[in-house]
């Protein structure tokens, strides 16, 4: 776990600045940064919208009386990509346009949405249904 965490907060912000900084050399600071300006405008108004559709179809899925997982996992993708288009980089920003552009991000969903299928069946996840404090209250009435 502390190696993903380290490649996650360290590796991957080194890499992204030093690409950024290849990128800023061959095409120019101004270009490279409209560029990453650019995208961060450009996932804000995806996010916007991809957000207000998935928030309809949750809203249609609840109604209809059936479980939106499909859309949470999606909405939960839209979130990331969001957070990672603003962090300024091209991995970075690559990575959130993949997990904003629906057709891509439907790939994601679906080997996301495999793999926590697969955690739960292997007993790696499991819910539990009462609450700390209900536990507690029923504790101490005895």
């Amino acid at each position: 776990m502390l190696l993903k965490l380290f490649i996650l907060f360290v590796v991957l912000p080194v890499l992204d600045l030093w690409l950024l900084i290849k990128v800023g050399k061959a095409i120019g600071t101004w270009p490279a940064i409209i560029v990453i300006l650019g995208t961060g405008v450009f996932g804000a108004g995806l996010v916007k919208v991809q957000g207000l559709f998935l928030f309809n179809k949750i809203r249609i899925e609840l109604i209809r009386g059936r479980m939106p997982t499909q859309e949470l996992i999606s909405g939960l993708c839209v979130l990331v990509g969001g957070i990672l288009l603003i962090t300024p980089g091209i991995i970075t920003d690559l990575a959130g346009l993949i997990l904003l552009i629906p057709p891509t991000r439907l790939l994601v969903v679906e080997v996301f949405g495999r793999w926590l299928r697969k955690r739960f069946e292997l007993g790696d996840f499991f819910i539990n249904h009462l609450s700390r404090g209900r536990e507690k209250a029923d504790d101490d009435e005895f």
